[in-house]
C-alpha cells in the first residue's frame, strides 16, 4: 500500500470516527433536554434564538449549514459521487457536526484511486 492510499484511508477512518461523534452529541444533548421540557416545540424552536449569543451561534450554523448543502452539490457532482442526498438528510436529522464529517468520508472514498 502507497503513502497515498495509507494516508486516505486514515483521513477516511478518522472522518467516520468524526461522524460518528457529530451523531452522538447532539442526541446527548436533546434528550435530557427533552426529558426536562417534553415535546414543547415552541420553546424548541425560540431558544436557539433566545438572547444575541445564541442567534449568532443559530445563524453561523444555519449559514453554514447552507454553504455545506452548495458544496455537497458542486463537490459531489465534479467527483461523480452517489447517495449525494445522504448529507442533506442529516443536516436535518442530526446535524451538520456529523453530516460534514460524513461527507469528507465520503469524499475520500471517491478519492481513492480504484484498483
Amino acid at each position: 500500500m502507497s503513502q497515498a492510499s495509507a494516508g486516505r484511508g486514515g483521513a477516511y477512518r478518522l472522518y467516520l470516527g468524526l461522524a460518528l461523534v457529530g451523531a452522538v452529541l447532539p442526541y446527548a444533548i436533546l434528550l435530557p433536554w427533552l426529558a426536562r421540557h417534553g415535546l414543547d416545540v415552541t420553546q424548541f424552536l425560540a431558544g436557539p434564538f433566545a438572547n444575541g449569543p445564541a442567534s449568532i451561534f443559530s445563524a453561523d450554523v444555519l449559514f453554514s449549514a447552507a454553504v455545506f448543502l452548495t458544496f455537497v452539490a458542486v463537490e459531489g457532482r465534479r467527483l461523480g459521487m452517489r447517495r449525494l442526498w445522504v448529507p442533506p438528510l442529516i443536516v436535518v436529522a442530526i446535524g451538520l457536526c456529523c453530516a460534514l464529517p460524513l461527507f469528507l468520508a465520503q469524499r475520500e472514498r471517491a478519492l481513492a484511486p480504484h484498483g
